[in-house]
């Protein structure tokens, strides 16, 4: 569905039934807002893993504006404060209570600024691959010096310059990088169907241009205001956010939980799916979920 909020529209896909009958009264399930990395992905790139959650949990999907099939709108709005209150707008508008507030990658930024703006609004929180601050950046630089090739060079300094100018120049970027995302590429190990993501290149050189406002990152003075019972997840081999950004949130959200997960990099949802689906699964509710 669209919903006009806050002078755009929202595309919105819920998963999964609030009421639970399978047994002998009826229960309320959780509600989980879903928050998609990028910028310029969409909410698409979740939908195969992620979905399995919805035997336990009612699923919230949205596409920040500017992305995917919500609607465009002013781009010097394409921000994660905006995205932030847009998100807060969607909860109100939907009626949901306190949220379970999954976010990876760009997606765990924004829920990490949601629940330190609005925490009331978040019962649990689950932070997947994802920093805090700006050094990701540069510590991605350095950590493709000894790892990427040349050609995976080039791209993410003409990525950093705000290069990326078309969809075809992003379809290309990711071609070029996948190989480092995923710990298992390659191996045969990889899930899912085909590629559905709908990229956009204006929000993604609007937050990684030298100007852009992912250079001026900072939530760490907001992270002790987290009240949600938080699990932060990262990857080891990641090289886009390394885990030490993971430690760092760790050690500024009073009573989070961190794991690591030993054999995935950034796509820990190619990498360890099933091991992903059922940690998030028993810190939600204490129950495993369908295999994805």
């Amino acid at each position: 569905m669209l919903i006009d909020l806050r002078g755009t529209t929202i595309y919105v896909d819920i998963v999964g039934s609030g009421l639970d009958a399978s047994g002998p009264q009826m229960r309320e399930k959780p509600v989980a807002m879903l928050v998609h990395g990028g910028p310029g992905l969409d909410h698409t790139g979740l939908k195969g893993e992620m979905d399995a959650l919805s035997d336990r949990m009612q699923l919230v999907y949205f596409d920040h504006r500017g992305h995917g099939r919500s609607g465009r709108g002013d781009p010097d709005r394409y921000t994660l404060d905006e995205n932030v209150e847009d998100m807060e707008a969607l909860r109100r508008h939907l009626g949901l209570g306190q949220i379970v507030s999954i976010g990876t990658s760009y997606g765990g930024m924004v829920a990490q600024a949601h629940a330190a703006r609005y925490p009331d609004a978040v019962s649990h929180l689950v932070l997947v691959v994802t920093a805090a601050e700006a050094g990701f950046i540069e510590t991605a630089r350095s950590i493709l010096a000894s790892r990427g090739t040349t050609l995976q060079q080039a791209q993410y300094d003409k990525l950093c310059a705000g290069g990326i100018d078309e969809e075809e120049d992003f379809i290309r970027y990711v071609r070029i990088m996948a190989p480092l995302y995923a710990h298992s590429h390659g191996s045969g190990s990889r899930r899912g169907g085909p590629d559905h993501t709908i990229y956009e290149a204006e929000p993604l050189n609007r937050a990684f241009r030298p100007d852009g406002f992912l250079r001026r990152l900072d939530l760490r003075p907001e992270l002790p205001r987290i009240t949600a019972r938080t699990l932060i997840i990262a990857g080891r081999h990641d090289w886009i956010c390394a885990p030490a950004f993971s430690e760092e949130i760790h050690r500024l959200i009073p009573g989070s939980e961190l794991r690591i997960f030993e054999q995935s990099g950034h796509a820990i949802r190619q990498d360890e799916p099933d091991r992903l689906i059922e940690t998030i699964a028993r810190f939600v509710t204490g129950d495993a979920a369908a295999s994805p």
